[in-house]
């Protein structure tokens, strides 16, 4: 099932919006990279189509036609009646010309095979009389009843695609032919596999647009139209329904699109809440022509549905009816393989997401998941990441800085480019005399301190590296470092308490000058002595001066 989408690995950038658009949820995460879960696929091809960097591919048979081609036998193409839409005011007669340059045998339109099995639903209709019949034309819709909605299968048309019914009759015609579909979807390519040998290969309007290109050769404008066409209307919304001229009395006739709409329509079936009817279901929202290829280079629905409504005919194209039996496929339930967890291991996955209670499932979907129990299931099949849960990794986040912030011996304080304080931790509380946090938070710097600095280092950009300052309300001398963050609008101080020091700078001071005070009184009584005994002494006098005035100078500058 995977073998049709593929990844490339070097551009998936862990992002997660192929889990958020993928209805069924098949995407596993591992080591940060998507990989598609093939059981679980439907291959509706939405995250090929959301995906920002390309990272999903559609498997390219382009080489394995060409091989078709070079074989000898006649290959035909049945190209999708989606393709007025792509390829805007190109026929199938100027389509036909363009391939048979490519060096296909011929090429009809699979809108033949569209009108089989129109004329089929209406006979199961008259004559098998179902209470429930689900058109089987989107081989995505039939994977989701297969895959997901088993217990609808006896209501699911167990008959032919307008793909198959159109390369049969192909076949039928030329029995040495080879068919290639070329249409907007990716699932026909595994329909294509999955049903054996009815069509040869699959290409997308991607695939032959640039075949087109590498070939240098260019389509020719030119709708030749023909009344004969009415299931050309077949790739609208509602396009099987416009084909049926009779509705059968008693049944009510919808078409309903969209892979979500479809799930929803399937629960009602499910629960035994809907009777009566004919549905005709398409994964695609606006149906096949805004199928995966379509939606990726080429969506613009009004003037698609315009240019399939205007091409097509109000005659149904003459084509001979098959025998039913020949029309018969046989679809069967597809068994997914993964576990399913007990309540308790939900619950032991969800409180290593940090979810204990109830109010802690945020259900907030970032993930990808609709709700937090969700993701826990699909971490314990192995498809999910407790990183992918971002509220978790945010608290986590946000408890290891908070954790940093608030145990740091400095004083660190955040304020916007408004001058008002968005974070301040403990440190800076005591510095300040804030009792609470939450008794500033919000509120402007001038609060607290002198916002000066703070509109200095905003205005010129020039940071404030280890400035002494006294705070005077709070009698605390702090080294005050401020610098503003461009990239994140904010000013952060950080003040780091020097009071201690200060204050035991301050009573070395005082030591140093009581010292000073006792040497000058040593000087000038030695002094006095030395006048008194100078006649003894001479010129000693003059060098006990000199000492006692050195030593007293030392005592200063310490």
């Amino acid at each position: 099932m995977a073998q049709w989408l593929k990844l490339k690995k070097s551009n998936c950038k862990n992002c997660y919006k192929c889990i958020r658009h993928c209805p069924v949820k098949s995407i596993r995460f591992s080591g940060n990279q998507a990989h598609i879960v093939g059981n679980e696929c439907i291959l509706c091809g939405q995250c090929f189509v959301v995906c920002p960097q390309d990272a999903k591919e559609i498997a390219d048979e382009t080489e394995k036609v060409k091989v078709l081609i070079n074989s000898g036998s006649p290959v035909i193409a049945s190209l999708a009646p989606s393709f007025i839409a792509n390829y805007e005011g190109v026929g199938i007669e100027s389509m036909k010309k363009a391939l048979k340059k490519l060096g296909f045998f011929d090429a009809e339109e699979t809108a033949l095979g569209a009108t089989i099995v129109k004329n089929e639903y209406n006979r199961m209709l008259k004559e098998d009389k179902p209470d429930i019949l689900i058109s089987s034309c989107c081989h995505s819709v039939n994977l989701l009843i297969q895959k997901y909605f088993p217990g609808t299968l006896p209501y699911l048309a167990h008959t032919a695609s307008p793909m198959q019914a159109h390369c049969m009759d192909i076949k039928k015609r030329y029995p040495d032919a080879k068919t290639v579909f070329i249409g907007p979807c990716l699932s026909k390519k595994d329909e294509a596999d999955y049903y054996g040998d009815i069509v040869d290969a699959v290409l997308t309007f991607e695939e032959l647009t640039e075949w087109f290109e590498a070939e240098k050769i260019t389509l020719e404008k030119n709708l030749d139209n023909t009344e004969e066409s009415r299931a050309r209307l077949f790739p609208t919304t509602g396009g099987i329904l416009k084909s049926m001229r009779e509705q059968i009395k008693g049944y009510t006739y919808m078409a309903i699109d969209g892979t979500q709409n479809c799930i929803a329509a399937l629960k009602d079936i499910e629960n035994g809440s809907i009777h009566n009817c004919f549905i005709e279901m398409s994964a695609c929202s606006g149906s096949c022509i805004s199928g995966p290829v379509m939606e990726k280079f080429n969506l613009s629905p009004v003037r698609e549905f315009k240019a399939v409504s205007e091409y097509a005919g109000d005659a149904d194209f003459n084509i001979k009816q098959p025998e039913k039996k020949e029309l018969e496929k046989n679809i069967e339930p597809i068994i997914k393989k993964l576990p399913t967890p007990s309540e308790d291991e939900i619950r032991s996955v969800l409180k290593t997401m940090g979810k204990t209670k109830a109010e802690d499932e945020l259900n907030c979907g970032s993930c990808g998941y609709d709700t937090c129990r969700e993701k826990a299931i699909a971490i314990y099949q192995g498809k999910a990441e407790i990183s992918m849960c971002l509220p978790f990794l945010k608290e986590k986040a946000e408890s290891f800085s908070d954790n940093i912030v608030n145990n740091d011996p400095n004083g660190i304080i955040v304020v916007n480019e408004n001058l008002e304080v968005q974070l301040i931790n403990n440190s800076a509380r005591r510095i300040l005399n804030v009792r609470h946090t939450s008794d500033v938070m919000g509120e402007p710097i001038i609060r607290i301190m002198d916002p000066i600095d703070f509109v200095n280092v905003l205005n010129d950009g020039q940071r404030i590296n280890n400035k002494k300052i006294y705070l005077a309300e709070y009698e605390r001398f702090v080294e005050e470092t401020i610098i503003h963050d461009n990239e994140y609008h904010i000013i952060i101080c950080m003040l780091r308490d020097i009071t201690d020091e200060e204050n035991d700078k301050k009573k070395r001071e005082k030591i140093s000058s009581q010292t000073i005070d006792v040497a000058d009184r040593v000087v000038d009584k030695q002094m006095r002595i030395v006048q008194e005994i100078a006649s003894l002494l001479g010129e000693t006098a003059a060098e006990t001066k000199i000492a006692l005035t050195k030593l007293k100078e030392t005592i200063a500058d310490e």
